[in-house]
């Protein structure tokens, strides 16, 4: 019963839009990434999820997805390519879009969140509350249930 409503829904020109709009805000994600100096696997992406790598730091992924976490931002530790540090450890965060459109947050919130994912990686002392409060604001702008 599950595939079936879940096949009627694929079937549905909404859906469409729904994939389309986590392709666009997937791109302008990596994108204010990328422009704020943050390394990801492939410079970008087409789909809806990237690998910020972060072998060329002292950060690992580990310790960046509990600063995420601390200001409500979560994502996921990852190996990248060519990793050395331990599987329980990385140098790589990934992060998608899905959960956050679904939620309704378009492009102006992606670019939001680069801000605070950069800040988070370059500094997160002196921008914990700005980027938790920011968080904060916006997903009470888009709550999950009204």
């Amino acid at each position: 019963a599950a595939k079936a409503v879940c096949f009627k829904e694929a079937l549905e020109p909404s859906f469409a839009d729904y994939q389309h709009q986590i392709v666009a805000n997937a791109k302008v994600l990596a994108d204010g990434l990328v422009r704020r100096g943050v390394k990801l696997v492939s410079d970008g992406t087409d789909n809806h999820m990237m690998l910020i790598d972060l072998s060329d730091t002292e950060l690992t992924g580990q310790e960046l997805e509990l600063r995420l976490d601390s200001v409500n931002i979560t994502a996921n530790k990852n190996s990248v390519p060519g990793e050395k540090r331990r599987p329980s450890v990385t140098s790589g965060l990934r992060l998608g879009t899905p959960a956050v459109t679904t939620r309704g947050f378009r492009e102006s919130e992606m670019e939001k969140i680069a801000e605070y994912i950069a800040l988070a990686i370059n500094d997160f002392d002196n921008s914990r509350e700005y980027i938790k409060f920011g968080v904060e604001h916006m997903c009470s702008a888009f709550p999950i249930y009204k």
